[in-house]
């Protein structure tokens, strides 16, 4: 199988997830991430920051966690990061931290609402190049269209009591 078969394979995983935990509302935060490491799943999660009222506790943030716990170690070198939705500034430095050599992602910024991101316009790939990361790949829009679907739109009407980054 190739690169993009195997990532479109583990992308697919991560939607199942991200439905099987959360559905398929926006309203809740259908996010999910998977860690994958020579060829196998090490950990999986999805968003759980309104239920643990833990701003920290991101798809791709939980799904490091529970890698660490599962190999033992902080270090996650050589790990695939996939998750559904392109991975903030927070969930980005975590995965250097871990060790991860590259991040997959599905919808990007510019599929989905703003209320996704920070409103400072810094992107994954920012956070990558000024990391001096040159060991650390990055691809996105693996299995996009799908990915967004589980999100509000660029041009939906979200109230704003309903939004996380405003």
């Amino acid at each position: 199988m190739n690169i993009a078969a195997t990532d479109e394979a583990w992308m697919a995983r991560a939607i199942a997830l991200a439905i099987r935990e959360k559905g398929d509302d926006p309203a809740n935060t259908p996010i999910a991430a998977l860690v994958v490491r020579d060829g196998s799943l090490v950990a999986g999660a999805v968003n759980r920051t309104v239920e643990r009222c833990d701003a920290t506790a991101h798809a791709e943030v939980e799904a490091l966690r529970a890698a660490g716990q599962a190999v033992g170690d902080m270090k996650i070198d050589g790990a695939t990061l996939y998750t559904t939705l392109q991975p903030c500034g927070m969930c980005t430095m975590a995965a250097i931290w871990a060790g991860v050599t590259r991040i997959v992602y599905g919808a990007g910024r510019d599929q989905v609402h703003e209320m996704y991101f920070e409103d400072r316009h810094l992107s994954t790939v920012d956070y990558i190049r000024d990391a001096f990361k040159d060991d650390l790949s990055l691809e996105g829009g693996v299995a996009a269209h799908d990915c967004a679907k589980l999100y509000y739109g660029p041009d939906d009407v979200v109230p704003e009591d309903q939004q996380a980054n405003t």
